[in-house]
């Protein structure tokens, strides 16, 4: 008998012993062979519950084939029954993450199903004990948004700028209202700022709408394009000041004066009522730039009116400002049956200081002057 015969005999014996369930003679008979198919070893393995052997077997397909579905799988379970969760729920992953790319087989549906069973199991576990381990522990804000992205309960939003992004400051979603000691001031106004939209909005408000389509340039990718429904009544725009509606909005002109607005060439200061009608939503984007923050003062709210920046949701609540990074990924919604109307102006971030802060308005302004600028204010 040849040696290629022999091998193929010693596997039709193997299969034979494993039909009938002899795992055991299986397994020797393999043993026999100078090449024994993997798979086949590592079933005869598993049934017989010799978890390292079965390992080997696996990694073997692996070392061939590391997107082999099959083995994926079946090296998960080998780690869920070593009682190894960890190493289970990284098998388990990865063998997921091949049947989304790749499709999978009808025959390992079910397989599939156990695994992202497991998966969840693990998740619920690792959180309990973790729970545990930091329990008697004051709630402490960013330690729970760190175990939250651990846990994969929120997925990581980090200031991504489509223009211009000025490195090593924080990554936040919203500042807090008592970080600043401008915002009282302001948010002492409301009351006035209020009576002047009221007024504003008996007339024959001109709000604009907030996105508009150019006439030298492109037309923004953007559902809201030429719609009132987004509207805004600028006080200054592009860093010019808009006299009439200044004029008529003495209250929103002084406010605006409490706060350090950046003033550069064609660009900035930027400040406006942004209206929201019922039903309309803002898309996520991101905001052009990293160097500053957008501020909304609340004026008219209705329910189920919301801002997401990053992982985070915050509703208005008139007269109390809302601080955020508009580079990090934003959206907003009016699912109300009132309009929502916010002051909207954009406050130097505190982190860049004032030498800073004089290079960064040289630079916008070279900017502007070489090219076409771009803002977005989300």
């Amino acid at each position: 008998m040849t040696d290629r015969a022999r091998e193929q005999s010693l596997q039709e014996a193997a299969i034979a012993a494993l039909r009938r369930g002899d795992a055991a003679v299986a397994r020797a008979t393999l043993y026999e062979m100078a090449d024994p198919p993997a798979m086949l070893l590592a079933q005869a393995c598993n049934r017989l519950g010799d978890l390292d052997g079965e390992q080997a077997a696996l990694n073997r397909i692996l070392q061939q084939d590391m997107r082999n579905l099959p083995a994926l799988l079946a090296m998960g379970q080998n780690f869920q029954r070593r009682g190894d969760l960890r190493g289970a729920t990284s098998w388990f992953r990865s063998a997921l993450a091949q049947a989304a790319a790749h499709g999978t087989p009808p025959a390992l549906q079910p397989l599939l199903q156990r695994a992202q069973e497991a998966i969840a199991g693990a998740s619920r576990d690792f959180e309990d004990h973790l729970d545990a381990a930091m329990a008697g522990l004051p709630t402490l804000p960013r330690i729970a948004q760190a175990t939250d992205l651990l846990l994969g309960k929120t997925p990581l939003y980090l200031q991504q700028p489509s223009m211009f992004y000025f490195p090593g400051l924080p990554q936040r979603a919203f500042y807090e209202r008592d970080e600043f000691a401008w915002v009282p001031a302001v948010e002492a106004a409301t009351d006035a700022i209020i009576a002047e939209l009221n007024d504003v909005r008996a007339g024959a408000p001109d709000f604009a709408p907030y996105v508009q389509t150019p006439t030298d340039r492109p037309a923004p990718n953007n559902p809201l394009r030429d719609d009132p429904s987004w509207g805004a009544y600028y006080f200054w725009q592009d860093g010019e000041i808009v006299a009439d509606h200044a004029a008529r909005c003495p209250a929103v002109m002084a406010a605006l004066e409490q706060v350090p607005r950046p003033v550069i060439a064609g660009r900035s200061p930027m400040a406006l009522w942004s209206l929201l009608k019922p039903g309309t939503h803002i898309q996520p984007h991101h905001g052009v730039l990293n160097t500053r923050l957008i501020c909304h003062l609340p004026l008219i709210v209705t329910d189920n009116c919301a801002l997401r920046v990053g992982a985070e949701t915050r509703a208005w609540v008139p007269g109390e400002m809302l601080i955020f990074d508009d580079s990090i990924e934003h959206e907003a919604w009016n699912r109300g049956n009132d309009t929502r109307v916010v002051l909207l102006f954009e406050v130097w971030r505190p982190e860049i200081h004032a030498e800073e802060r004089i290079a960064l308005t040289r630079l916008f302004e070279a900017i502007d002057q070489f090219g076409p600028k771009q803002i977005d204010v989300g």
